[in-house]
């Protein structure tokens, strides 16, 4: 799956830059788009646990914990959440705006937004006050529509996640300092380690965590797994790497990524295994290729959904952009207008998603 993603990764620097030469975005010193002022502002004042919206999913489950191998809310009853996905936000920042997480949180019923913060790839280390300011900005937002937000660490090149501890502590200090009174918030430590061992990952973890902890010590921490976030499938390895050597710190998951249309019988079963010895949490997956392109696969997505919903395994689908592939929801050009809503504005993976996130939650 992410072995494919240097692919997804080129395109989306040269989408962003077709976008840039017909003024659709402003560009930093960097060369990244700049972010809706309204939606990315880290100036905005941090807003407390009081400011989520009554009747949205984070009021009504309030700081998740994990239960034994499920995530439960505050009243300890197992729940599934379902959401997207940003694209990394160094290159489409301009697709989360008051209109389109409007149209997440209230016309498809998302429960979660993952704020996918792509390390390198001309994201993180290139800039770490800017980037850090943008995810300021998004927590806030989500809070504003009581959604979770979900913080990825998106490491991907190098696989070895040791290779950012540093940065990694850093940014997690301080963005556990300043929303450590929400309850809505949720770190994801390490995206998709990949080519390195799990003992590695967990090395990495362990030296991660206490960073968060010490500063915010409730808040819901996932880390990922080893192969690009398969359980070590992709590695030549299996669920077994971790359920031998788990990390011993409380109320954590591990991530687990699949792609329908790459990733079957093989995958689903290690998923299988492996949730009924860990707690999981589905932070990314396609209904397309591990490129995030060509034919959507909706049998074998299915077949993933019912699984995750048996379980009450939550989930956040890649990715909440206009890109050009297939994993991409929306048609290209949407992210310059404010018309998110509705299925007019999807490709045939956004409205097959939206569906199925639009049924009733069932807290």
């Amino acid at each position: 799956m992410g072995r494919l993603k240097v692919v997804r990764r080129a395109l989306g620097v040269i989408a962003a830059a077709a976008l840039a030469t017909t003024g659709v975005l402003a560009t930093s010193a960097q060369g990244s788009p700049t972010p809706e002022p309204a939606v990315a502002n880290a100036a905005t004042a941090p807003l407390g646990p009081a400011a989520l919206p009554p009747g949205t999913p984070a009021a009504i489950n309030g700081q998740l914990k994990v239960c034994g191998l499920q995530l439960c809310n505050k009243n300890g009853k197992p729940i599934q959440l379902r959401g997207m996905s940003t694209h990394g936000i160094q290159w489409y920042s301009q697709c989360l705006k008051t209109a389109s997480l409007d149209a997440l949180a209230k016309d498809w019923g998302g429960d979660v937004l993952r704020i996918a913060m792509y390390i390198q790839e001309g994201g993180y280390e290139t800039n770490p006050r800017k980037f850090t300011d943008m995810v300021h900005g998004y927590i806030e937002e989500a809070t504003k529509r009581g959604l979770y937000a979900l913080i990825d660490w998106h490491q991907l090149n190098p696989g070895d996640p040791n290779h950012n501890t540093a940065r990694a502590k850093t940014f997690f200090k301080e963005i556990a300092q300043r929303h450590k009174d929400k309850t809505n918030i949720i770190y994801d430590i390490a995206n998709e380690p990949n080519g390195v061992s799990w003992a590695k990952i967990k090395t990495y973890a362990e030296a991660v965590m206490p960073t968060i902890r010490a500063e915010d010590p409730d808040s819901l921490i996932l880390v990922g797994t080893h192969g690009w976030g398969s359980l070590g499938i992709s590695d030549g390895r299996n669920e077994q790497d971790i359920i031998n050597n788990q990390i011993k710190i409380p109320n954590i998951m591990y991530t687990f990524h699949f792609y329908a249309a790459s990733h079957k019988q093989q995958y689903l079963d290690a998923f299988t295994r492996a949730a009924a010895k860990l707690p999981l949490f589905v932070t990314e997956f396609g209904t397309q290729t591990a490129t995030g392109d060509g034919g959507n696969d909706f049998t074998w997505s299915q077949k993933y959904l019912d699984f995750m919903k048996q379980k009450k395994i939550s989930w956040t689908n890649w990715n909440f952009s206009d890109d050009n592939r297939s994993g991409a929801v929306f048609k290209p050009g949407t992210c310059a207008g404010n018309n998110f809503s509705g299925t007019g504005v999807l490709k045939p993976a956004g409205a097959w998603i939206r569906e199925r996130m639009r049924t009733p939650d069932e807290f």
